[in-house]
């Protein structure tokens, strides 16, 4: 082959292959999305749809829609279904203490894993928290936050390993 035979055989391959890259660059860009409030990063986030089923079944997914900002210890799918399956047919049943139960996981403000320190934090259920860390480990209560600092545009989201029960009044 002559270099311009090379030449001709590149420049048909390059505009053949053009609009794959196009497509591809579009994907990644579109793919991208921002941090979004919290009651919708709950939605979006895989081991989180128990938690999300709830919160919209309390009427709190509003809430956390709104400015905030907050932070959520949210549990985990396999934290619920560590739950006896009559604790959370009960909760169920009485939108009342469901949603005392998931507001004990939200605190008002934003709380990422690096600002905690050993302490008690306010839930806007109304009682206190316990929050401790060692190394890198963040615990609430007797849960441990297996994922950390997921970003919502009106606080953060930790995951945790169990579902918390405030105590009774």
């Amino acid at each position: 082959m002559s270099p311009e035979e090379i030449a001709v055989s590149v420049r048909r391959l390059a505009s053949a292959l053009l609009p794959f890259a196009v497509a591809l660059m579009a994907g990644c860009a579109t793919t991208q999305a921002g941090p979004e409030k919290i009651a919708d990063t709950a939605a979006h986030t895989a081991q989180l749809s128990t938690l999300n089923r709830l919160l919209n079944e309390a009427g709190m997914a509003d809430t956390l829609r709104g400015d905030g900002p907050y932070t959520l210890f949210a549990p985990s799918d396999d934290a619920f279904k560590a739950l006896p399956p009559a604790t959370l047919q009960a909760l169920q049943a009485d939108k009342a203490k469901l949603k005392a139960v998931l507001g004990y996981h939200v605190v008002p403000g934003r709380m990422a894993a690096g600002d905690i320190r050993g302490g008690k934090a306010k839930t806007a259920e109304g009682s206190e928290i316990t929050l401790a860390t060692a190394g890198t480990f963040v615990t609430v209560e007797d849960a441990i936050v297996t994922q950390a600092d997921v970003p919502a545009t009106n606080g953060v989201v930790h995951v945790i390993d169990r579902v918390l029960m405030p105590p009774k009044k």
